[in-house]
């Protein structure tokens, strides 16, 4: 099995790099985001609470967040392995996720650090926003995002780096090169 993560801020080319990579080494994209949005969309029990939290900019509290995660996993059996979207986002998910891939004989193979300007993700994100009309991308709540990203989130590096599986990717430049420099990294493991 092979078990990625891509890593970045908010816009940083997380979600068009998990198409590519899904598609060439057969893997599954789990986003967390788009699980909380489809949740968000049916109005799930899960989903209202969700939706509560996002709109306020808020990041979903670790235990909806693994729970939801880990059904995932398990009802994709048959898959050749899992590219993690917006996951693991503090230390303590990272944490969890280890433990429940190692109670299943897996672990993380390498995490994929997209690194991007906050001068770009803003001006992603504004162009993303008037094509999606998702409620995350408004300004106000993606300056909220962006604070818990260099504030919480980031500290997830240091855990992964520990272990010697994180690669840092210019994520500034076209799609196919950043793509290349990414299936480098993995090709190599």
């Amino acid at each position: 099995m092979l078990n990625l993560i891509l890593f970045g801020p908010p816009g940083s080319g997380k979600g068009t790099q998990a198409l590519l990579l899904k598609e060439k080494y057969n893997l599954l994209h789990i986003s967390t985001g788009d699980m909380f949005r489809m949740h968000t969309k049916n109005n799930t029990g899960l989903g209202l609470r969700v939706k509560e939290i996002m709109d306020s900019g808020e990041l979903v509290p670790d235990s909806i967040t693994i729970e939801m995660l880990e059904e995932e996993v398990r009802n994709n059996p048959q898959v050749r392995g899992f590219i993690f979207d917006g996951f693991p986002r503090t230390v303590p998910q990272a944490q969890a996720l280890d433990t429940f891939l190692e109670a299943k004989g897996e672990k993380i193979d390498a995490v994929i650090q997209l690194n991007v300007s906050e001068e770009e993700i803003k001006s992603r994100i504004s162009a993303r926003e008037k094509i999606s009309g998702r409620p995350d991308d408004d300004a106000v709540k993606l300056l909220k995002r962006l604070e818990e990203y260099f504030n919480k989130t980031i500290h997830v590096i240091p855990y992964y780096t520990s272990q010697d599986k994180v690669s840092k990717i210019d994520g500034i430049g076209e799609i196919s090169d950043i793509n290349i420099s990414i299936c480098e990294i993995i090709d190599g493991i």
